[in-house]
């Protein structure tokens, strides 16, 4: 009788092949002071802090936002009062696009994935109430993140808070825009040379901000594999810092204010072989390549968003399962502040109380359960570290190949990282499709009917709302001086100096977010995107 073959190993979501058995011979012949070293200590496997969360819990940092800035606020309220840590800021596609609320272009779209933003009147309204001395807030923006600096400064400084007290993160990376999400504004160098400018105005001027999330996250939801997320992700983290270095910063100048952004998908076991890969491999660029000797610069500190794009509209609860166990791999993985996703997302913005579970999902995982009582719990796992080890050899592979493209940008010009996560995407979701791939719900454990389910809806009048609002603060404001003040910001664009200084005045003279833009890509130019793999 001939004997049954061995069956196929399962694979990561990275391809790379999972055993159904570790020892200790998947350790042999690896340095355990290279490549694990004690926690908070380089190469930071292990996390960026001796105590982790035996010492300081990762900060809540729940994501908001929608219609006018006066309804963003109320939530904002909410979400402090159960117990939030940090904000942050969701903002409408015209705001991420560069466009004011009453463009042609912005028709149908004020305030519906995020908050409208058009003046610093608006960025009063956000804040009101909130003490921004005392909370961080995190404003995912990108090609005009600049702007929304700007205009939480001036808030700030308004209400009496100098911008050194001011603490948060401006996501600002835009390289991922042109790989993954596409609210890209301006050509790609013109682009580096404006967040180049945000790492210099911040460390004369906000030295607590931390003015770049370098983010991967997007990648994932477009499709990237943990390893591609990473790859694509520490290269444009590279990129930045050969930008900042080309603009007159020192690395340990401004290094130690970069952070990230990646997912945690439901895959526990390769989600955190991914966060301790990614640390590791960042330590070693920044030592070896950079020549940085801060620690601080050596340090990859991270922010995670539980995943989205795994969210399902079928049985919309059972994301709440979904939803813990990415919090758990964030967590085990060692992530430094968390955002998890209300269990409506597949469906509608969330609701109050859905944005309230996601937020006590959280708090058990660090009062309830005992995951918090240790530094780095799977350190020394046979399958965690063969698998941290296997993804960091599956990064630098792609890393490697951006290198042979010439770096980021030039992958970028080339489409090489966008193509790439589109075929994966393409694979999954044929996988999907095939039934080889189970998605509970929607290709397996399926319900014959599903029970009603009442979304929250964004108020129609909202944009109406806010393009009389606009057409109020331009009634209101020295024409002249914002005339003035926008020529001054094309000049400074055109040349080398830093255009935050130009901007600041231009946007305290309520000159609005599209006007800005409007003058930068007038120099600038836009930008369309290529597809040549």
């Amino acid at each position: 009788m001939t004997p049954e073959p061995p069956p196929e190993p399962r694979r990561t979501e990275s391809g790379l092949p999972i055993a159904p058995l570790y020892g200790p011979e998947a350790r042999a012949g690896r340095d355990p002071a290279e490549r694990l070293g004690r926690p908070g200590a380089y190469p930071y496997t292990r996390g960026v802090h001796p105590s982790m969360y035996t010492g300081r819990l990762w900060t809540m940092r729940q994501y908001a936002g929608f219609g006018t800035a006066a309804e963003s606020n109320a939530r904002y309220r909410q979400l402090i009062a159960g117990g939030s840590t940090g904000l942050s800021v969701a903002f409408d596609l015209p705001t991420q696009m560069g466009y004011d609320s009453d463009a042609p272009l912005a028709a149908g779209e004020v305030g519906r994935v995020g908050v409208a933003v058009d003046s610093v009147e608006d960025v009063a309204d956000l804040f009101e109430g909130i003490p921004l001395g005392e909370v961080s807030t995190s404003m995912t923006i990108n090609a005009p993140a600049a702007l929304l600096l700007l205009l939480y400064q001036l808030v700030g400084e308004a209400r009496g808070v100098p911008p050194a007290r001011l603490t948060g993160t401006v996501q600002n990376d835009v390289l991922k825009e042109y790989i993954a999400r596409g609210t890209y504004i301006f050509p790609p160098r013109p682009s580096l040379r404006l967040v180049a400018d945000v790492l210099r105005y911040c460390r004369a001027e906000i030295p607590r901000w931390n003015t770049i999330s370098i983010s991967g996250y997007h990648m994932a939801e477009a499709g990237a594999t943990p390893a591609q997320e990473v790859a694509f992700t520490l290269a444009d983290g590279i990129a930045y810092v050969r930008a900042a270095r080309a603009a007159g910063l020192a690395v340990d100048d401004f290094a130690p204010r970069l952070s990230f952004f990646f997912v945690a998908r439901t895959t526990l076991l390769e989600e955190v072989a991914k966060f301790r890969a990614a640390r590791r491999i960042w330590a070693r660029v920044m030592r070896d390549e950079f020549g940085a000797r801060d620690p601080r610069s050596q340090m990859l500190r991270f922010h995670t968003q539980t995943a989205g794009v795994q969210l399902t509209a079928q049985q919309p609860e059972v994301n709440l399962v979904r939803v813990a166990v990415q919090a758990l791999a964030a967590v085990l993985g060692g992530t430094q502040s968390l955002h998890t996703n209300s269990f409506d997302e597949a469906i509608a913005l969330p609701t109050e109380k859905a944005a309230r579970l996601a937020l006590r999902t959280q708090q058990v995982l660090a009062y309830e359960t005992d995951v918090t009582a240790t530094v780095d719990p799977f350190a020394g796992s046979y399958a965690v570290e063969a698998l941290t080890d296997a993804t960091e050899e599956a990064v630098l592979v792609l890393m490697a190949r951006v290198e042979e493209l010439g770096g980021a940008v030039a992958a970028i010009e080339a489409g090489y990282q966008k193509t790439e996560i589109e075929r994966n995407a393409y694979r999954i979701q044929r996988e999907t499709e095939a039934g080889e791939r189970t998605v509970v719900g929607v290709n397996r454990f399926r319900l014959a009917s599903e029970e009603p389910y009442r979304p929250l809806r964004v108020d129609p009048e909202a944009g109406r709302r806010q393009v009389a609002r606009l057409a109020r603060v331009r009634a209101a404001r020295d024409r002249s001086a914002v005339d003035r003040s926008l020529a001054a910001l094309r000049r400074t664009a055109g040349g080398p100096d830093n255009v935050l200084y130009p901007m600041r005045e231009a946007l305290a003279a309520r000159a609005t977010v599209g006007e800005v833009c409007d003058a930068l890509r007038e120099v600038w130019g836009g930008y369309a995107p290529v597809e040549r793999f």
